[in-house]
């Protein structure tokens, strides 16, 4: 299915749609998969049996379900043009897996890591999903900067290279940001040996770039003569991933796959994704997945730090609270604290200090329990709103969304709580 991309940003791009398959025998085209839901969450258990790269990942995502738009819309929000994507199948060892391609239609310039994030702060893509994909490219440029001795702002990407891995890591940041999965685990990754051929001239495999990229991911190699973990795919995997294990304790409850363009004579180049459920224990006992940030600030109004709580939290924290506290000389100021994914505590860390008047902030890893939850949309005479649903010990608990019933209590003139209560009943007659 070929995806014609050319006026990001007037957002009226044409689409063409054709069906593609890269195997040269006839074979059934696969089963449409029912398609996941946003906020699925459970666990996403990636097995990189044969490594990763980021069009692996998307392929397989979208062949596990995630709909092709969450992708599409994506990168259509990007203000950048002159090329399209292409979404089919391939057959590696008689599995129909995923396939997911950048073409360049149009000559790409050479784009430094500067020139991407200001591509990123022009998206209008929602600001979690840009968030993630800053972290993700932030780790990458890192990772070549460390390489080539320079800044990773002035890090340069080749003219492909650069289009394929915005594409790729905005395309992972805004699967994951709509599936919510509550866990990200990832197998150990194959590395294998040789050379290639890259704009720097000829490198060792695996590339610089993907080492670095791999620091603290566990890896293992394997006698084939070949890439079998790309930069970006590391970069995306070193950032999602909360752990690394040959294959957790789950109970499965979808697989979808996703191939890569070479062909191995020694084994199928294919990434394989499951979602899988864990039991409420093995949830308790999580790792470390979260980092919590904190400042103490004393010369700062309460005015300037509503702003910076507001500003926090559209850039993907999951909770902001001020305790007041007294700092040294006896002085009384507040404790910021942030709740985040560990994948964007950098990010959020500069946004401290950015937003606020401390020098300094600290943090701390910590473990985070919590129920499995979903939405219901109840209708009511005053409009659709959504309830908030959690179970414990097979007893449904619900909570309206505030916001919405605060609009429509505006809307109709009477309180928030008239709304609240019609739409607890009206859930509770519906259960």
């Amino acid at each position: 299915m070929t995806h014609s991309h050319h006026h990001h940003d007037h957002h009226d791009h044409p689409h063409q749609h054709s069906h593609k398959h890269s195997h040269p025998h006839s074979h059934e085209p696969k089963d449409p998969v029912q398609e996941l839901k946003p906020g699925h969450g459970g666990l996403l258990f990636i097995d990189a049996f044969n490594g990763i790269s980021g069009d692996m990942f998307i392929s397989a995502m979208l062949d596990l379900g995630v709909p092709f738009c969450v992708v599409d819309n994506a990168i259509t929000a990007l203000p950048i043009h002159g090329f399209h994507l292409e979404r089919g199948t391939r057959v590696r060892s008689g599995i129909v897996a995923g396939s997911f391609e950048v073409h360049v239609d149009d000559k790409q310039p050479q784009r430094s890591w500067r020139e991407i994030d200001e591509i990123f702060a022009n998206a209008t893509c929602p600001e979690p999903v840009i968030s993630l994909a800053r972290s993700i490219f932030t780790r990458l440029a890192e990772a070549e900067g460390s390489v080539h001795g320079v800044s990773p702002k002035d890090v340069h990407f080749h003219e492909v290279g650069a289009v394929d891995s915005i594409v790729d890591i905005v395309g992972a940041a805004a699967i994951c940001r709509y599936l919510q999965p509550s866990k990200v685990i990832c197998s150990p990754l194959p590395i294998g040996h040789g050379f290639v051929h890259a704009q720097h001239g000829i490198l060792p495999l695996p590339a610089p770039a993907t080492v670095s990229c791999l620091r603290g991911v566990p890896t293992y190699g394997v006698d084939v003569e070949g890439e079998l973990v790309t930069p970006t795919g590391a970069a995306i995997v070193s950032v999602l991933a909360n752990e690394f294990v040959r294959w957790p304790s789950m109970e499965v409850k979808r697989v979808g796959y996703g191939s890569g363009t070479k062909e191995f004579a020694s084994r199928p180049n294919l990434l394989r994704v499951v979602m899988g459920k864990q039991s409420n224990e093995d949830l308790r006992e999580s790792p470390m997945m979260h980092t919590v940030l904190e400042a103490n600030v004393d010369d700062m109004t309460g005015e300037l730090m509503g702003h910076a709580i507001g500003e926090l939290l559209r850039k993907g924290a999951l909770d902001v609270w001020v305790t007041p506290t007294t700092t040294k000389r006896g002085r009384p100021g507040m404790v910021l604290s942030v709740l985040a994914e560990k994948c964007i505590a950098r990010g959020l860390r500069q946004e401290i200090v950015r937003q606020t008047t401390t020098i300094g902030v600290r943090s701390y890893d910590v473990g985070k329990y919590e129920l499995a939850r979903r939405e219901v949309r109840v209708g009511t005479r005053f409009g659709e709103a959504s309830v908030k649903v959690v179970d414990i010990d097979g007893v449904a608990r619900g909570k309206p969304e505030y916001v919405q019933c605060a609009e429509a209590a505006q809307r109709h003139g009477v309180t928030v709580q008239d709304v609240m209560i019609e739409v607890m009943r009206n859930w509770r007659d519906g259960v």
